[in-house]
């Protein structure tokens, strides 16, 4: 299957046009880069020209590049769009991605786009139907895809396994790999009361290909509180120990520090991009002191 330029197992963030000064002015005299790759939202870029394209071509010169998609809809009803996955696998064509992913969640039902990642039922008949999705998408693209854990609100009836289960299950029946949202599985745990240790745990570490951290919003009600998961702060400190505990148990990975909504400074999404090495390189630091 089709690969473009791989990844480093480094700290990427998502590209924002407001940023591209920034970008393409570089670090300064003698400071290493934070940023080793971008992702981009797909169907932001599913166009057959004009300047958003060229910008994105531009910047695919100069670092390696994430697709990251969230309208496939590979947990609804019915198969992915025809036409969705031919303008993805135009675009995947053109910039060579080293990584496509989609998320674990269905957005559309008879022609109609909701616009939102809503939850999948965690039975044998929705990890069919999501295996067979994500194989038409391998197909259609002619390359491997990973698949994104969920933030969930509320939790849904008639559950057959586990998220880590249903994950994994995907995985293996039709060869795409594991993008794990750690930011995803604190916020689920916080909302649905399970431990987001045993989550992480739980997942097959040879499947899990990228990462991705961002910030939430905590809502308070006076007696119930809520995890929103809002791409819109800093990672919370039980995001970063999260975090670590993955990475001392499955090594470095690509991972993204996402911020897509009150979008800061370029200063500051460095600096998330400069801890999440940190923390990489020091749970993976203190693994191998374990093992010596």
């Amino acid at each position: 299957m089709g690969v473009g330029v791989a990844i480093p197992p480094r700290a990427g963030v998502g590209f924002k046009p407001a940023h591209a000064a920034a970008i393409d002015a570089g670090p300064a005299a003698g400071v290493a880069p934070a940023v080793h790759w971008f992702e981009v939202h797909a169907e932001n870029y599913m166009v057959a020209g004009g300047p958003r394209l060229r910008q994105l071509e531009a910047l695919r010169e100069r670092f390696p590049l994430s697709l990251h998609g969230v309208g496939l809809s590979l947990g609804g009803i019915e198969p992915p769009d025809h036409g969705h996955l031919a303008a993805l696998r135009s675009l995947a064509d053109r910039i060579e991605p080293g990584l496509v992913s989609e998320h674990l969640a269905w957005s559309s039902d008879q022609g109609v786009y909701l616009a939102d990642l809503l939850p999948v039922p965690r039975t044998r008949t929705a990890l069919a139907r999501l295996v067979e999705g994500v194989e038409r998408t391998q197909d259609a693209l002619g390359r491997r895809i990973l698949i994104e854990n969920p933030s969930s609100y509320l939790e849904l009836p008639g559950g057959e396994m586990s998220e880590p289960v249903l994950l994994a299950e995907v995985a293996r029946r039709s060869g795409c790999g594991l993008l794990v949202d750690v930011n995803n599985v604190y916020v689920s745990a916080c909302n649905l009361g399970f431990d987001p240790a045993a989550y992480v745990d739980a997942l097959p570490a040879t499947s899990i290909e990228e990462i991705h951290l961002a910030g939430h919003h905590v809502e308070h009600d006076g007696t119930e509180v809520l995890l929103v998961d809002t791409h819109g702060a800093p990672v919370a400190e039980a995001v970063w120990a999260l975090y670590a505990r993955l990475v001392a148990r499955v090594g470095p990975r690509p991972t993204l520090v996402e911020w897509d909504t009150d979008v800061p400074a370029w200063e500051t999404l460095e600096a998330e991009a400069r801890r999440a090495d940190a923390v990489a390189a020091e749970a993976s630091a203190a693994t191998a002191r374990m093992r010596a």
